[in-house]
């Protein structure tokens, strides 16, 4: 590290060699204090998924972060799709329809755009309010809509997910606490 903060690929492989500790943690709880989770197989491997992805989703606040530039575009698009999804269909401008479609993605794609800018502007300086507990807590319930709501799992198994969602950001906030002790 030679005092300087951690980069992308210490935390998403201390995110990849540390999962077997989060598992350890969340089986012990549900073991002794009878959490209601369900460690299946697909549970813990969507679960290692999302738990190596927090391991870094902090930094989406750093604008020359590996997350920041996908999380960006990502954040665009989803806006860009959302635009035609809800107000594609009702923009029927000429009597033609492949011009009518040319038009509402046009309009989609300028939406995509003000999604870029708006992104670049919310975004909060580096190792402020998203490197913080209350955004871990944020992107676990993130995590469980996702895997329950969108793929349909069992709420057991979203209550895992959550948890190594959780568990995989704070280890940034962690390690990232580590290399400020060190330096």
């Amino acid at each position: 590290m030679r005092g300087e903060a951690l980069n992308y690929d210490e935390h998403v492989l201390a995110g990849i060699l540390t999962y077997p500790i989060a598992i350890f943690l969340l089986a012990a709880l549900d073991i002794h204090l009878g959490l209601p989770i369900d460690l299946t197989f697909m549970a813990m491997a969507l679960g290692y998924i999302f738990y190596v992805i927090g391991s870094d989703l902090p930094d989406v606040d750093h604008p020359e972060a590996l997350i920041h530039r996908i999380a960006k575009p990502f954040v665009a698009v989803a806006v860009g799709i959302s635009f035609f999804k809800n107000l594609g269909p009702t923009l029927y401008l000429t009597p033609y329809a492949a011009a009518n479609l040319a038009l509402a993605w046009s309009g989609a794609a300028l939406a995509a755009v003000a999604g870029w800018n708006l992104f670049r502007f919310l975004m909060p300086d580096h190792r402020g309010v998203v490197h913080s507990t209350v955004f871990a807590a944020v992107y676990a319930l993130f995590a469980f809509a996702v895997v329950r709501f969108g793929f349909d799992v069992a709420v057991g198994e979203a209550l895992f997910i959550a948890s190594a969602s959780f568990l995989g950001y704070c280890l940034h906030l962690l390690l990232d606490r580590g290399s400020d002790f060190l330096r």
